[in-house]
């Protein structure tokens, strides 16, 4: 258990339910192209950051189609489709615990920040969040020097601040930056990968509750 002051979320597979749709749009390019599908555990093993090194393990040829142009075509249709995705499970209630328990709180995601800004208004969770962090693109190669310039402008000390997601990135985001993390294997990485990152591996949301000193309250 830890005082933390201050809750850095990842969004796309942390607090946002998206991991399923984004299976179903790589298996359409996929089979587009005549290229064998993959199943959510294949998916949840090749998932990775930058995304060009994922697209390379799901076999895409660069040599043949651009990465621009493949990713262009995943964003085209996950822009469309997005808004059919919810919130994982607790997401809700343990962002109202953390702000009853005076935490604050705030995003950083490799999702670009209009579309970040977009979906958490579209879901009614501004107010939990004093900071939203994207990209300025959509090719998410690395949220780090956002993450450190984040933190530099924070007025908490380091031991105060934990980062919450759901990949190995995120880990790594969280070394970068000097802060604790907290993963959660919610549908873009399995239990298996988090667990050679060396930081803790929780259940669900709702196991954040006995991870802070001062108890959550329940909402």
């Amino acid at each position: 258990m830890h005082s933390y002051r201050h809750i850095i979320w990842d969004w796309n597979g942390t607090l946002f339910d998206d991991a399923g749709l984004c299976l179903e749009i790589i298996n359409q390019m996929l089979q587009k192209r005549g290229m064998p599908l993959v199943d959510a555990d294949s998916y949840q093993r090749a998932f990775t950051f930058p995304v060009k090194d994922f697209y390379r393990n799901m076999g895409f040829d660069f040599s043949r189609e651009s990465f621009e142009v493949i990713a262009a075509e995943f964003m085209g249709v996950y822009d469309r489709r997005r808004f059919e995705c919810g919130l994982q499970p607790g997401s809700l209630q343990i962002l109202r615990a953390l702000a009853a328990g005076e935490y604050t709180q705030s995003v950083l995601s490799a999702y670009e920040q209009t579309r970040l800004e977009e979906m958490v208004a579209f879901h009614h969770l501004q107010e939990f969040f004093s900071h939203l962090i994207g990209l300025n693109d959509y090719y998410s190669a690395s949220k780090v020097d956002q993450g450190k310039q984040y933190l530099a402008e924070l007025a908490c000390a380091l031991t105060d601040v934990v980062l919450i997601g759901d990949s190995l990135h995120d880990a790594e985001v969280a070394d970068a930056m000097g802060i604790d993390c907290l993963l959660i294997p919610s549908g873009h990485y399995n239990r298996e990968r988090l667990l050679t990152a060396g930081v803790p591996v929780l259940d669900s949301l709702t196991d954040l509750h006995e991870r802070f000193a001062t108890p959550l309250p329940r909402v």
